[in-house]
């Protein structure tokens, strides 16, 4: 198989030895092999996790978080018709009812999940999974639905790339300095302070955010064009064009920092939202951030309270139906460094070709992610 050059990588990556080898792999056509050899012993269920997909990425030029743009629409397409080739591709509850009724997974299960609700999910991605006949789960904050207002997460990466001050100062991460002129080190600081910051509570992180964006004279208080969140209507024409929509919490907030109230406010306002714009409570869950200390067995049990019937972490792998734990579900993270070769090879055989997850509190205040990968690949998206 010939896998084109479609997607825009980063500049200024450079491909890791998990990538050289899958990229090798894939070229040497032994991946369908390999795919059928790994099927006979185990029917893993794999998920796919985006955040962004544009038209074209342009991360030198992007004022947001370039960390979440996931593909180009070009990429996108060559990825899911990939997906629809060689894989079963699920919305996430459907799988859950099948499991439920006592039935197998179809081979080569596959779940596409999109996190946080951005609009070029409905503008960009959906009409490529719509011609192609694919579903897909989308995870959306109804907070940001209701508002239109940028991610919180989001406009703190936009204040530290385009404020027109000369200095910054963030006692509560133990930083102070001069802004670099240029826009790639500001994006790599904005990367390094927001890796600090999740590792705050839940109210330190708003003030920070907050007070940030007052400082530099940015408040947080209309749209933006490159970082809309999608609009109801937008999202009852995806679920009826066959997409499931899930919750991603009310606020993009890290539900294990909040107290008990706050939590149900979270999981259960989500859900009580989408089922009063779309007719059908969401049944699905993703977790927030995502890494191991944005969730816990207390906001499990809270989910389970809701009705929810599965739930995803940001934590790297896939996941074994004999062995499911439908609250702690992994995925297979794809970043727009992923090129086609390596999509193939990392859904191919997740464990060879995957990325390792690692739990954010190991470097929590460094700002490092796992060694060679992004801040979204190592689990903290």
């Amino acid at each position: 198989m010939q896998y084109p050059a479609t997607m825009s990588v980063a500049a200024d990556h450079v491909p890791g030895k998990r990538e050289r080898l899958a990229a090798g792999v894939a070229r040497s056509g032994l991946l369908p092999l390999l795919a059928a050899c790994r099927r006979l012993r185990r029917g893993d269920l794999r998920i796919l996790a985006y955040h962004r997909v544009v038209e074209r990425i342009d991360a030198e030029g992007f004022r947001f978080d370039p960390e979440l743009l996931s593909a180009d629409a070009a990429g996108f397409r060559a990825q899911m018709q990939h997906v629809k080739r060689h894989y079963t591709p699920l919305r996430l509850a459907e799988a859950m009812a099948r499991l439920d009724a006592g039935e197998a997974l179809p081979p080569g299960a596959l779940v596409v999940t999109f996190d946080d609700g951005y609009d070029d999910n409905y503008r960009v991605a959906f009409p490529i999974l719509r011609e192609l006949g694919m579903p897909a789960t989308f995870f959306v904050s109804t907070g940001y639905i209701d508002s239109g207002l940028p991610y919180h997460y989001d406009w703190f990466v936009h204040v530290l790339s385009a404020a027109p001050v000369a200095a910054i100062e963030i006692p509560e991460l133990g930083h102070a300095s001069t802004l670099p002129a240029g826009l790639r080190a500001r994006q790599r600081l904005a990367q390094e302070l927001i890796s600090r910051l999740k590792s705050l509570d839940d109210e330190a992180q708003i003030q920070v955010i907050d007070r940030l964006a007052r400082d530099c004279g940015m408040p947080r208080v209309a749209p933006a064009a490159d970082c809309r969140p999608m609009t109801w209507e937008q999202l009852r024409d995806m679920h009826a064009g066959g997409m499931e929509i899930g919750s991603h919490g009310v606020g993009h907030r890290m539900l294990a920092k909040l107290d008990d109230a706050e939590l149900t406010a979270e999981i259960v306002g989500s859900r009580d939202a989408i089922g009063r714009a779309l007719g059908t409570p969401a049944r699905v869950i993703s977790y927030p951030v995502g890494g191991s200390d944005a969730w816990d067995e207390r906001v499990v049990a809270a989910a389970r309270a809701a009705g929810y019937v599965a739930g995803c972490s940001y934590l790297a792998g896939s996941n074994d139906p004999r062995r499911l734990d439908r609250f702690g579900l992994r995925r297979l993270p794809v970043e727009r460094t992923t090129s086609l070769e390596v999509l193939s090879a990392m859904a191919a055989v997740p464990e060879w070709f995957g990325y390792a997850s690692r739990a954010p509190r190991e470097n929590a205040g460094t700002g490092q992610a796992a060694a060679g990968r992004s801040p979204a690949a190592a689990g903290v998206r």
